[in-house]
This record gives C-alpha cells, sequence and structure tokens, in this order.
C-alpha cells in the first residue's frame, strides 16, 4: 500500500508526527517513505511495506496529511502501475522530459576512442537539432584483451565537447562504483556543462549491489537495460531494486535477446515488449536497435535492418533510442561493424519522425474507434 501525501508536506509538522506515530503502531507493518524535491514542490510517498489487506481505504485516506491511497496490486510496488494509481509517469533532467508519450533520440559512440571523432559526432548531432547522445567511456567486454575503453581519462574532453555543442545529456555506461565517482568528479571539474543518464548494461543487470549503489543517488537518472539472458519479469525486477534504494528515475532499456534462434542478426529483436513493460509499468522504455541488429546490413529496398527495427520499436511506442553512429566505422575500437555513418543521420532521424508520425496515428486511432 502506498500513501500518498499532500504536496510539500513538512515532517516536522504535528499532523505528519501523528501520521508517523500511527503507522509505527501498526502490526506487521514497516514503513519506507520517498521524498521527491521538485522545482515547485516536494512529493511525499509512503510505502507501507507487509500484509495490508486488512487495512481499510477509507480509514487510512482519512489519515492526516494524506491524499491518496494506492493499494498495490503487483509485484513492482515503486516502479509498477498499479490500479487508481494517479503518479506521473515521467520525469525531467537537466531540461530534458522522459516519459511515456515522449521520444528523445541518444545516438553516439559506442566507446570513445579519441576527441576528434566525439567532436565530429557532437557536431553533427548540433547540425541536426538533437540535444543528447552516447558516450561509452567504460566498456565491458567478454574478451580480457579486448578495449575496454579509456575510462576517467576521456570524461574531462567529453564532457567539455558535449558542453560546447549544447548536448544536455549522455547515456553512459557504468560497471563499477568507482566509475559513478569518477564521473561525479569530472563533472565538477568542468563545471557541470552537461548531465549524464548512468547506464547499467545487459551483464550487470542481476548485479544487485551495483544496483543498490546507483539506486542510493538521485543525482542522475538510470537507463537499466534488459538481461540478455534471464525473463522480462527478472528484469524488471532489477529495475525495482534501483527503486527500492531511492531512485525512480529510470528508463527500461530493450536490446535484444540472446539466443541463435536471432541469426543473422547479433540479437533476438525484443521490441513488441515496449508497449508491455508500458503497461506493467510507469517507466519510459528504450530501444537499442544497434545491439539487437549489430549490423549495417540492407534489405532489397535498401533500407538497413537498423532501421527497419528502429522503426518497429518506435511504432510501437518506444520512449528512446540507444543507437549506435561513428565518424569512421572502420576505425572505431568497438562495435564498428554496426555503426551507421555521420552522413545517415539526417536520413536515420528523419524515418524515426515518420514511424513516430505513424505511432500518433494509431493512437488517435485507437482513441477514436474507444469512444464510439
Amino acid at each position: 500500500m502506498i500513501l500518498i501525501l499532500t504536496s510539500n508536506t513538512d515532517p516536522q509538522s504535528a499532523d505528519y508526527l501523528q501520521l508517523m506515530a500511527h503507522l509505527a503502531g501498526l502490526d506487521g507493518i514497516k514503513t519506507r517513505v520517498h521524498v521527491e524535491r521538485g522545482a515547485e514542490q516536494t512529493l511525499t510517498e509512503i510505502y507501507l511495506i507487509g500484509n495490508t489487506k486488512a487495512l481499510d481505504l477509507g480509514d487510512m485516506q482519512s489519515l492526516p496529511c494524506v491524499e491518496r491511497v494506492v493499494r498495490v496490486s503487483e509485484e513492482y510496488r515503486i516502479l509498477g502501475r498499479h490500479k487508481d494509481d494517479p503518479r506521473p509517469a515521467h520525469f525531467e533532467y537537466n531540461g530534458v522530459k522522459f516519459s511515456q508519450d515522449t521520444l528523445n533520440v541518444f545516438a553516439g559512440l559506442c566507446a570513445v576512442d579519441n576527441p576528434e571523432h566525439v567532436e565530429l559526432m557532437l557536431k553533427a548531432l548540433k547540425e541536426n537539432g538533437q540535444v543528447c547522445t552516447r558516450m561509452g567511456a567504460y566498456k565491458p567486454r567478454t574478451s580480457p584483451y579486448a578495449f575496454q575503453g579509456h575510462g576517467k581519462n576521456c570524461l574531462p574532453y567529453v564532457f567539455e565537447l558535449a558542453g560546447k555543442y549544447g548536448i544536455k545529456v549522455i547515456a553512459m555506461e557504468i560497471t563499477h562504483e568507482s566509475h559513478l565517482h569518477e564521473i561525479r568528479a569530472a563533472l565538477q571539474q568542468t563545471g557541470n556543462p552537461t548531465g549524464v543518464m548512468l547506464q547499467i548494461g545487459t551483464r550487470n543487470t542481476q548485479n544487485f549491489e551495483l544496483l543498490k549503489i546507483v539506486g542510493r543517488q538521485q543525482e542522475f537518472p538510470v537507463l537499466l537495460k534488459r538481461g540478455f539472458g534471464i525473463t522480462l519479469d527478472e528484469s524488471l525486477n532489477a529495475a525495482e531494486y534501483l527503486a527500492s534504494e531511492g531512485n525512480r528515475n529510470v528508463v527500461f532499456g530493450l536490446r535484444g535477446m540472446k539466443t541463435n534462434m536471432g541469426d543473422p542478426h547479433r540479437n533476438l529483436v525484443d521490441f513488441a515488449h515496449v508497449p508491455v513493460v508500458k503497461r506493467l509499468t510507469r517507466m519510459p522504455v528504450c530501444i537499442d536497435p544497434s545491439h539487437s541488429a549489430g549490423t549495417r546490413a540492407a534489405g532489397p529496398d535498401g533500407i538497413q535492418d537498423i532501421m527497419h527495427v528502429t522503426a518497429q520499436g518506435v511504432i510501437a511506442g518506444a520512449n528512446m533510442i540507444l543507437v549506435d553512429f561513428h565518424p569512421a566505422p572502420v576505425k572505431a575500437l568497438v562495435d564498428g561493424p554496426q555503426a551507421l555513418l555521420l552522413k545517415e543521420l539526417p536520413q536515420f532521424l528523419e524515418d524515426v519522425q515518420i514511424a513516430r508520425e505513424a505511432y500518433l496515428k494509431r493512437l488517435a486511432l485507437q482513441q477514436r474507434y474507444q469512444n464510439v
């Protein structure tokens, strides 16, 4: 059960203290308080953990400071979409809104290789009206001998160039607690010219200690990628780990499933799960066509597979696209064969817009027939 308190409730007020004293007296019930501080108001939610079936909704609604009561009906207590749940499915970070209604494109380098390529990438994004990108500084690899990323050494110039070209949010994977500290230090060193969305990659989806650490900080939002060999339920519970520690600004990423049934693509594309995740949770949903298709191959129509699978995800209602581009894919240190060319960026963005318009038309059609 979730108690949603009236906005700007003072935790030192007599009503709040009376509420907490009452909750402390409930048999077998523990409480967890979550506070969301926005620009204009502070929202407080109290999660009642235990056997809450015997608690009467009317009685709980009448308690001091309580504006609304939500009875949790799904396993995903914090991020789940519950019956009569009025909580918003969006968050804003560094001027960019993330919700189940918006669409943001994060085109960029899977792995940072040198300042020249970073600048060429960011310059192309600015010229095409984009304010988000992906930049990999830390790269978990299957082989211990493969390039692991430049790490903290590349962060200062990546952040400075992002500020130069007006990039507001960089999606950047981390694999260890120390990476979080290095990113924070580099942002402070460069004067906070941009923002970072921490990415938990598919290999760390069930690294529960890392999830807890990332969840405890609320400075950076998180992109959690689905585990490539586990069920959707297991991956959604991984997102709950983040939220249960305090960070609810989570985007859920679909990046394909590892199985040879997906051949010749790198992974079996799972973008049909876009509406499923949106139905089960309040999280925005990201698609990663590059790591799903894993190839620049095109069909007889000349359209690349990456663009086809991107369109499939967008038409299904995706809210974020994480896609690999590179100024010189043959020189890329990671995943060059799947990276699109900078000259293909305008076509990609226009193709995305076509798919987005198709989704909005489908949505309008559904609403029109629903009202008949």
